[in-house]
């Protein structure tokens, strides 16, 4: 596969604002789960809070657009130089060649959820009566009104998954010729029906979540946005590349992934070979790691029968949580930050490690010369997807 430039990059998440949160708050072994104070009725559970959305309504002229989603959505476009990045893009491009392709799981859901609980003789209260507000594709369609983008618009709703795979659908959509840029990316809140939803499955931990431990009990749920740009390289360019992906679905379970992994293993093998490579050429893994006792006993596995010791995985939903839809996007940018600090995330949460774990895993932050890097996104229903990045000058 063609390598693709990240033009820019940026996230949003419970560590904060921005890239330079991020590495801060990775490089210091710095959580941002808090206890729920969030949910209309009590639930003992952690979650990652981003703090200060309720403060923050979106500007005037995108107003029919305003809700939780959207505003966090906005306030990451805002960071790191990317708005004016997606601006530049309009402008050597033109505004039909640039996409725009986001995952979500919930979309707008919370501003729904609070339009039936106002319910004005059986309608949505006036001004909750923006339809569309209500629709899965609220954000994709917020992000090309706010930018004025007239290219290929597409959501894609496939669980935790949702946010890797635009990084695929974009490659094919360059590739083929129907656009020469994409804004891919995504967005998740917290709403209720997230938190009971999950709740009711009896995958929340009540306690801070710990990813790989012996004696995990669940995850904790995050909110996050991301967003990064993809374009063909040009001579001389520095930027981090997207070198390959994988997407798979093992159908196994609407909820459990299949027991041996089979639809991760076929994602990561996938993404290595668009990649070109052999799995002793990965540096490090940011793996799913939920801390859900299935998942990360199958990843675990998955891990130490295929790397060498010498590749360092993690997970860091202990910093963040699940942040769901939007967790591919935010590790992706988490990835991309260990390429260019070369830090490796400590485990964050994990005191006693599963014996299915083997040599790769890095329980506490090291510094490595990380030159390629997988991140893996496996979904409820066995939807799977890995991504392949590489340094700027590391793969031919």
């Amino acid at each position: 596969m063609p390598p693709l430039a990240i033009r820019a990059y940026t996230a949003t998440s419970a560590l904060g604002r921005g890239l330079h949160a991020h590495a801060d708050a990775i490089a210091h072994s710095r959580g941002g789960l808090s206890p729920n104070d969030f949910s209309v009725a009590p639930l003992a559970c952690w979650v990652g809070r981003v703090a200060g959305i309720e403060d923050e309504p979106l500007p005037a002229a995108l107003a029919d657009w305003d809700c939780r989603n959207n505003r966090l959505a906005w306030i990451a476009l805002q960071q790191d130089g990317f708005a004016d990045a997606v601006r530049a893009a309009r402008e050597r491009y033109g505004a039909s060649r640039v996409a725009v392709l986001l995952g979500t799981s919930t979309a707008s859901i919370g501003a729904t959820e609070d339009g039936y609980r106002r319910l004005d003789h059986g309608q949505m209260p006036a001004d909750l009566h923006r339809p569309v507000l209500h629709t899965p594709h609220s954000l994709a369609g917020f992000v090309a009104a706010a930018f004025d983008l007239e290219g290929p618009c597409l959501t894609v709703a496939t669980a935790c998954s949702s946010s890797a795979k635009v990084f695929a659908n974009a490659e094919r959509m360059i590739r083929l010729g129907l656009i020469d840029a994409a804004v891919v990316g995504g967005t998740d809140t917290l709403c209720d029906s997230v938190l009971f939803g999950f709740n009711a499955l009896e995958l929340v931990s009540p306690e801070p979540c710990r990813p790989f431990d012996a004696r995990r009990n669940g995850i904790s749920i995050g909110e996050a946005a991301g967003f990064a740009i993809l374009e063909r390289p040009v001579d001389g360019d520095d930027a981090p590349l997207l070198i390959g992906y994988g997407e798979a679905s093992d159908a196994h379970h609407m909820s459990t992934p299949h027991p041996e992994g089979l639809g991760a293993e076929l994602a990561l093998s996938d993404a290595l070979a668009r990649a070109g490579l052999q799995p002793r050429d990965v540096d490090y893994i940011n793996l799913h790691g939920t801390a859900s006792q299935k998942n990360d006993e199958v990843e675990a596995a998955l891990v130490a029968r295929t790397f060498p010791a010498s590749t360092r995985a993690s997970s860091t939903k202990g910093f963040t949580g699940h942040t769901l839809g939007a967790a591919g996007i935010l590790e992706a940018v988490i990835s991309l930050l260990a390429i260019r600090d070369g830090t490796v995330p400590g485990n964050l949460g994990a005191d006693v490690p599963d014996p299915l774990c083997g040599p790769q895993m890095a329980w506490h932050g090291e510094s490595a010369d990380i030159r390629i890097a997988l991140s893996n996104s496996f979904g409820f229903g066995g939807n799977n997807a890995c991504l392949a990045f590489a340094r700027a000058g590391a793969v031919a």
